[in-house]
């Protein structure tokens, strides 16, 4: 993977094969990140990034001047590469080893964008959940969006606070506002 635009802009990053992920791939990565620059200044922005994974949106946003990043994930050695990284290049990120469902239900911070890439076998009942948790427990910042990166077998058009879903191959991101 590497990092699209900002400080570190072509830095690759290569993770352990190990992980147990799917990163988001660069096209996509980078057209989400041409939707955002659009919306927002990332220098003011707070990030939460669901099922980090190796941290590829993590870093993203920190090469971009993100104000403060939390990376959450429930694989230890996922973690232990985010953190890796991230002390290595000296970017924003805090990582919070957690299941991503218990970490919304008990989290008090909260994010102008909260991003989230769950593994693309999830139920739809269990996305639509993590959307509800973010609304009812007010974890969104003025302005802020929940983003869903997901696959284009799912359609989360019908869920409450959907805005706009965009498809880039097998991946889409559906916006929550």
């Amino acid at each position: 993977m590497r990092i699209v635009s900002g400080t570190y802009k072509g830095k690759r990053i290569i993770a352990p094969k190990k992980l147990p992920v799917r990163p988001t791939t660069d096209f996509a990565k980078e057209a989400l990140f041409n939707i955002l620059n659009n919306q927002y200044h990332f220098s003011a922005l707070k990030v939460i990034d669901l099922f980090s994974g190796t941290g590829n949106i993590s870093y993203e946003f920190a090469s971009r001047g993100a104000e403060e990043i939390i990376a959450v994930d429930a694989h230890f050695e996922c973690v232990k590469f985010i953190n890796r990284i991230s002390d290595e290049l000296d970017l924003p990120i805090r990582t919070v080893k957690s299941d991503a469902f218990k970490y919304l239900k008990n989290t008090g911070e909260k994010a102008h964008i909260i991003f989230a890439d769950p593994p693309y076998d999830f139920e739809l009942s269990s996305l639509e959940e993590m959307v509800n948790t973010c609304f009812s427990r007010e974890l969104l910042l003025d302005g802020g969006c929940v983003i869903m990166e997901h696959s284009k077998k799912i359609d989360l058009s019908g869920l409450k606070h959907f805005d706009e879903a965009r498809k880039y191959g097998n991946s889409v991101f559906s916006f929550f506002r």
